[in-house]
């Protein structure tokens, strides 16, 4: 059986964020591998992503996993700017360390109006999770799925 392509490339998702969310792009993440329903980011931790205790902050590892989220989505329904989350719940299993930490988005279900997954968080060359995060996203009905106007 044929896996389904990305409807879109890493690429085409760069030049999507820096025509409607150029805040995500300040965020640092890189996009390692795109496919229809899965998506690998990656972020270099840099100072301001830790917290007291030297550690990577919660807040930083939920933006990366509502980042890969998104572009999984994206991947897999073209670029529909307005998708949104839903829902974000995030279980922080152990401590990070600081450096890089990867990030790997799958839809389990992708309806309509509603896309559902996980995003799995790694410091990189673990194989441990550092995080475990379930997320929906509404995913706008055809005619309201146009660029937002500036």
């Amino acid at each position: 059986m044929t896996q389904p392509r990305a409807l879109m490339t890493a690429q085409e998702m760069i030049e999507l964020m820096e025509k409607v969310f150029p805040q995500a792009l300040a965020f640092g993440f890189t996009i390692d591998e795109v496919e229809a329903r899965r998506v690998v980011i990656s972020l270099p931790t840099q100072q301001e992503h830790l917290r007291p205790g030297g550690t990577v902050s919660g807040p930083t590892m939920m933006t990366l996993a509502d980042t890969a989220m998104w572009l999984a989505v994206l991947a897999a329904i073209g670029p529909v700017a307005l998708a949104v989350t839903t829902n974000l719940n995030i279980n922080f299993l152990r401590r990070p360390s600081p450096g890089p930490i990867n990030a790997e988005a799958r839809i389990f279900k992708l309806g309509t109006r509603l896309a559902v997954g996980d995003v799995s968080l790694r410091s990189e060359g673990q194989e441990d999770l550092i995080a475990h995060a379930t997320l929906t996203y509404s995913i706008p009905p055809p005619e309201k799925r146009g660029l937002p106007v500036a």
